[in-house]
């Protein structure tokens, strides 16, 4: 199986990764500054809280003074009233933002990768992506839109309350100091060990989801080859790894949490007792005492939360190192700052010229080596050759997919490198041996050969493709949904589906991977009509295995281990090339020796 290379970058070592998001959030600063803004205002009316407790036990209760007493409800009433419109400001502000940033996110995630080169996806689940386009954004959401408002707004709780311990009562505030230490050292502790095992458990659930897509995409394969069985024991060892270290996590956060607890309300006990004591000695009044208490349990609180959000806020952070990790990868294949302007109208001319080039993942075997090829405008040309010959190579080469090491590649004169990747597809059309048909309907699938294209114009795609006739019989006609891959419809039918793209495209230059191999004679006959026409007037590249589909080809390209072996007509290579007159002798040995 394929290993994804993302997890062996460099990783961050704490929230501070958070910080990379903060672009995101830039251009929503008015809506930051506005929930700031609230977040302030709540806390400071949580805080005021306090000095209305002291006012209304000294002045009211212990002083008896009934307007001392009216005044201290009317104050606590208002602060109450601010808090409440500051909460929800607050709330609605951040909640946006969290849903905003990651709608965002997503967005630049997705467009990422859809520019990344396809030697990426060699390597790389396509399970794993779709972790950290999903479980991953989603889980910085909540952060954004929640964790990180909490631990705002607790940690100006904790300022505060620290501030108003000393005003309230400077001996019993010294004690809350001596603990901050005890409370401190086990966030930093075990805050980066539960960073550790997020984002280990981030990754965990990304092999879930990858082993589990994949099986998915081949269940006709796992199911024709009795594979459930071995499937459900790989899945459940990819659960139970999934679930081990989660509940490692669980763990570390739940220890951190008790620690915390522990420490601040027993610390909180004790500075109850000394506080009694000093109102039982005259040193302190009563009202003193309950303010202190307040902001104590402020304090407390606030540190118990914050320890709490920390864990969210250590997967968060690395969540946002798989994110940008992807947004960091640059694509290979990329426009050049000044691009080349490509002939129009196109011509369809094609020329490799001693192009050798190595894919990625295989360095050290040659894919092609010193290949050349000519084709001329309008010209139908077969690239012929064993398995692995380097047929497939020069479509990747073409399509733009890589580029060569040596040598390079033409079309209509400019060499491709120079030119907007874009502008060069967008003068091809593929049809390859595995249609690809997307879950959408019949008009949607043809209508992706030319996004543009209005409805009569995919109708009449599909009448030259000899596919109109199948989509009228469906239930809903040209609309009716095929299913996932176009499961709907049989292995002819999506062919006919992909050439009616093709048509619909109106390429100069046409692309024929093996498109009737998988055919039985009555489609292969129906699917080979809608080529001819298609092939009309156009440059044609075709990979064939089977000769009998190339006879009629201007020419046929030999080609062996990368190299180019003969290039000529089919009667010129039966003389010419041993390699040819091989694999026709095993095709038309016994068929076509009376033809």
């Amino acid at each position: 199986m394929a290993r994804s290379p993302l997890p062996d970058r460099p990783k961050g070592r704490d929230v501070r990764t958070l910080k990379r998001a903060w672009a995101f959030l830039l251009p929503y600063r008015l809506r930051v500054i506005g929930a700031a803004v609230a977040l302030t205002i709540t806390a400071g009316a949580t805080l005021g809280l306090g000095q209305g407790l002291k006012t209304l036990i000294d002045s009211g209760f212990a002083g008896g003074d009934a307007a001392a007493l009216d005044q201290a409800l009317y104050v606590l009433i208002g602060l109450s009233v601010i808090m409440a419109f500051g909460t929800f400001a607050r709330f609605y502000l951040v909640s946006w933002l969290g849903e905003r940033v990651v709608a965002d996110l997503r967005r630049a995630v997705f467009d990422r990768v859809l520019a990344l080169h396809p030697g990426f996806f060699e390597v790389t689940k396509t399970g794993e992506i779709l972790s950290r386009l999903t479980t991953d954004t989603t889980l910085l959401q909540s952060v954004i839109g929640s964790s990180a408002s909490m631990a705002l707004r607790n940690a100006l709780n904790f300022t505060g309350g620290l501030v108003m311990l000393f005003v309230t009562n400077a001996k019993l505030a010294g004690l809350v100091l001596l603990v901050v230490p005890l409370v401190v050292v086990p966030i930093l502790v075990f805050g980066r060990r539960v960073r550790r095992l997020s984002r280990a458990s981030q990754d965990r659930v990304a092999g879930v989801g990858a082993f589990a897509e994949e099986s998915f995409n081949a269940i006709r394969t796992v199911q024709a080859f009795t594979h459930e069985a071995e499937d459900r024991k790989r899945f459940g060892v990819e659960v139970k790894n999934a679930f081990e270290t989660a509940i490692r996590r669980i763990l570390a956060r739940g220890l951190l949490s008790a620690i915390v607890i522990l420490l601040v309300f027993n610390a909180i006990a004790v500075i109850l007792w000394v506080g009694g004591r000093g109102v039982m000695d005259g040193e302190i009044s009563g009202g003193e005492l309950a303010a202190f208490i307040f902001y104590a349990a402020t304090v407390a609180f606030s540190v118990g939360v914050i320890s709490e959000v920390f864990g969210e806020l250590q997967r968060a952070a690395g969540a946002t190192e798989r994110l940008i990790e992807l947004l960091e990868e640059e694509p290979e294949i990329v426009a050049p700052q000044h691009p080349l302007a490509m002939p129009d109208p196109a011509q369809g001319r094609i020329q490799f010229e001693n192009v050798t080039f190595h894919y990625p993942s295989r360095p050290d075997l040659p894919a092609l080596t010193d290949f050349s090829l000519d084709v001329r405008p309008g010209e139908t040309v077969a690239l012929v050759g064993p398995s692995g010959a380097g047929k497939t190579t020069v479509f990747q080469l073409l399509l733009r997919f890589y580029d060569p090491e040596r040598g390079s590649v033409k079309i209509d004169g400019i060499d491709i490198s120079c030119a907007d990747p874009q502008t060069v597809r967008q003068r091809m059309a593929i049809v390859p041996q595995d249609p690809v048909l997307f879950g959408a309907s019949g008009m949607e699938n043809i209508r992706f050969g030319r996004p543009g294209a209005t409805d009569a114009e995919v109708r009449t795609a599909a009448e030259a493709a000899a596919a109109d006739s199948f989509l009228d019989e469906l239930p809903e006609g040209f609309a009716t949904f095929l299913g996932e891959k176009g499961a709907r419809l049989s292995g002819g039918q999506r062919q006919r589906i992909s050439i009616a793209r093709a048509v619909l495209r109106n390429p100069a230059i046409l692309l024929l991977d093996e498109a009737t191999s998988a055919l039985d004679a009555e489609n292969e006959r129906l699917v080979q009509t809608a080529l001819e026409k298609l092939m009309i007037g156009r440059t044609t590249l075709i990979i064939a295995h089977r000769l009998a589909t190339v006879l009629n080809a201007d020419r046929i390209a030999v080609i062996d281990k990368g190299r180019m072996v003969e290039i000529g007509t089919h009667m010129e290579l039966l003389q010419s090339s041993p390699l040819y007159a091989r694999l026709a002798a095993l095709q038309f040995g016994l068929e076509t020796g009376n033809a």
